[in-house]
Parts: structure tokens; sequence; C-alpha cells
């Protein structure tokens, strides 16, 4: 299944454009807009491979770090064959407001290499990984720019790369790198740390809305680490997953479809696809006009545009993917009442964890799952709070990205005046 849209939009004005109306929203000077409208830095670099059959190869890698008023760039690094440059600036301008919509003290930034990390052998995607490390590694460092895991990237490849800058540096220095194994200073529950902090987001908003969980009717469109765990985690509360997608196919059950058998069978298969007896769902726009109450996007950016968005029968979108809903998207959504927890409030429990993870690499002293679940859970659950309030009493009217993207801007812009940096 197809999970890009047609058209092409580009997620760095889309950024730009959020960034602005929540300016002028907020009334503030055009000073904070142009201090917060391009990245501090955008790195374009060649990767030069050896390939298993002697011949070398030339990869594009890019890291784009934004602004870092409120602390080291963050942001993670994904392995994708259509990244641009201008998905890598907006990716990281959101990672700026998703770190401030949370109060960690991070800033933005993101990375990628331009491959298919499904044609590269284990050898290749090492050498690959290494070398981003090697192009890059001048601008990184644990109080500089702390890259994390993203799409097609996991702990193995976060490994490799901490273990080419601790060569280049001649000393372990771990915390220059999150979303590592446990025996390189990763963190106890890191792997489901997004999916915990959807899943929560989820609840709240659920509970806000008086709609039980038990029985709920949940779409889930990506079914890797975050749309597995997240599926896992609602139907523990009683949900019913009726449909899931991924790249290569869709499975649908209208009784609920079982978590763990369906990942054993894309494990075995490639896909979900072929899991369940039900006609196979082949467009997006099929997926999210099912009869449901739940739909949770965890695939790539832009998925949901205006023309989406009108058959949508949802009461709740949580964006567990970076950029899902267009801005068109978003209006209609909004018109038709429909609550959508945005990307950078619904899926920060990566960003949550990795910087618990980094707080432990200072200190060398690591905390028990319970310990890091239970923080994870009341960052999540205060970000909500704040960002619902702001949204029914202070300013009220707005959307709940609105008030998500205004309620970090007065962060930053307050932290930036501070600063001097504009005023």
């Amino acid at each position: 299944m197809d999970e890009q849209q047609t058209k092409k939009v580009n997620t760095y004005e889309v950024a730009k454009s959020r960034i602005k109306h929540a300016v002028e929203q907020l009334d503030l000077p055009m000073d904070v807009y142009e201090r917060l409208k391009a990245p501090d830095r955008i790195i374009e670099t060649a990767l030069p491979v050896k390939m298993d059959d002697g011949s070398i190869r030339t990869f594009t890698g890019f890291r784009s770090q934004h602004n870092n008023v409120l602390g080291p760039y963050k942001g993670g690094i994904r392995f994708h064959p259509d990244v641009d440059s201008n998905e890598v600036k907006a990716l990281s301008m959101w990672m700026t407001f998703k770190c401030a919509v949370v109060r960690i003290p991070y800033g933005g930034g993101k990375g990628a290499v331009v491959c298919n990390p499904r044609e590269l052998s284990r050898g290749e995607l090492e050498r690959l990984s290494r070398q981003y490390i090697n192009s890059v590694a001048l601008v990184l460092g644990p109080d500089t720019d702390i890259p994390a895991p993203d799409v097609n990237t996991d702990g193995q490849i976060m490994a490799w790369m901490a273990d080419e800058y601790c060569k280049i540096r001649q000393r372990n220095d771990f915390g220059v790198i999150t979303g590592k194994p446990l025996d390189v200073g990763g963190c106890v529950g890191r792997e489901t740390a997004t999916s915990r902090g959807v899943f929560h987001a989820t609840k709240e908003a659920a509970r806000h809305l008086n709609l039980p969980l038990e029985g709920a009717r949940v779409v889930i469109q990506g079914y890797g680490n975050v749309g597995y765990n997240c599926a896992r985690f609602l139907a523990d509360e009683g949900c019913r997953i009726i449909a899931v997608t991924d790249s290569r196919g869709s499975a649908y059950d209208e009784k609920g479809l079982d978590p763990d058998s369906l990942l054993q069978h894309k494990k075995d298969t490639g896909s979900v696809g072929g899991y369940s007896q039900d006609s196979p769902i082949k467009t997006i726009k099929e997926l999210f006009s099912l009869d449901c109450d739940i739909i949770i996007p965890s695939a790539l950016e832009n998925q949901i545009d205006a023309d989406v968005a009108r058959d949508v029968k949802a009461k709740i979108i949580a964006e567990g993917a970076n950029a899902p809903t267009t801005p068109d998207g978003d209006e209609v959504l909004k018109d038709n009442n429909v609550l959508v927890i945005p990307d950078i409030l619904a899926n920060s429990g990566g960003v949550i964890v990795s910087y618990f993870e980094w707080v432990q690499n200072n200190y060398s002293y690591y905390w028990k799952e319970e310990q890091v679940e239970h923080s994870l859970q009341e960052k999540i659950m205060d970000a909500f709070h704040e960002v619902y309030c702001y949204c029914h009493y202070e300013k009220d009217g707005i959307t709940m990205r609105e008030a998500a993207f205004m309620y970090a801007l007065e962060r930053l812009a307050e932290v930036m005046k501070v600063r001097g940096w504009w005023g």
C-alpha cells in the first residue's frame, strides 16, 4: 500500500507557515519568526562507502541544526530513499518545538541519509553508518548535538555511530547519541517510548471526550516499532484494532486484529498484507475513512490532506508520525470537530526518554524501568494538560496543534529575548 500522497508537499514550507502563524496569533514581533524560520546550520555531505562487491558507492547525508536556545540540538537520523534537505530542515524545526512543549532542555536537530536500507547488507549498513558520523562528527557532541534513531534506524545503528564517534574523540563518550542498546549506555524503555507517549496522550484525550477505550475501534497506519506498540498498548486497554497498513499491504477485521500475531505474520512475510480474509484496503483515503474512533498515523509525512480528511469519521487522531497532516487537512478536521493530538506532543515520548538516557549517561547512573515509565507518563500528561488548557481556556477556539505551537513559542521567544537574541 502506498503510504505517500501523490501530491508533493514541501514540509519545510509547512513548518515555516506553522511557526509564522503562531507568531501572528501571539502578536509577537516578526523578529521572532526571523530567528526561527530557518535552521542555524544545514550540512549536506557526500558519503563514499565500499560495497560488498568492492565498488564504491557515494550516498548523500544531511544534518540540520535548527535552534539551540534551550540546549543542545537533538534529533534522529533517518535512512530513506526519498528524504531530502527540505524534509530534514522541517523535521529539525519540529524538534525545536517538540522539546519546548514537553519542557526538556534541548533544541531541534535532524539527520538523514538518502538510501534504501533494505538493499544494503549488514556490512554495508555498518560502513555507511560509520561514514555518516565521520562526516558530521565535528558538529556533534553530548553538549552540542545529540542524534538518535528515526525511520529505518535502530539501536544497532546507533551503537555503530556512537562507537565511531568515540574512536574519533579517542575516549568513551556515549552521551553523544541516544537510543543505544543497554550495554553501551542505553535506557530501559527507550524502544517503546514513542508508542507509550502516543498511548498516554490518546488515553487522556479519550477521557476528555468521554470516549471509553473498552471496545473503541482503532485504525493504524504503519506497523513498525511505533505502530505495533501503540496497537499492543491500546489492545491491552480493551480497544479493537480493526485495520492496519504498512508500505506493502493491509489487514482488516472489524472484530479486531491481534497485535502480536499480526507482527509475527509481518516478520514471516514482510508485510501485514494477507493476514486477514477481509478485502484489502488499497488507498490511504479508504483506510482513514473507516468507521472508527481513533486513528494513529505512524508512517510518513503528509498523509492526511483535505481530500482524505473530509471522510474521517474518527473522534481522535493521535499523530505517531511527524507531520502526517497537511495544513488544509487540519482545516477540514477542525471544522469537523476531530481532536488531533499534534505530533510535537503525541510522539514526544521518544525524545523524552532520549533525554532520560542522556542524563543517565552524564551521571553514569542508570534508572529502573519503573522510574523511566513513570517519568515519561508524567512528562506527557503535564504537556497534554498544558496544551489542552491553553486550547480551551486561554485561547478558546484554536486547535490542539495551534495551542501546542503557541505554548512552545511563548517559551522559546521568552528565552531568546532573555538571551538577547531579539528585542
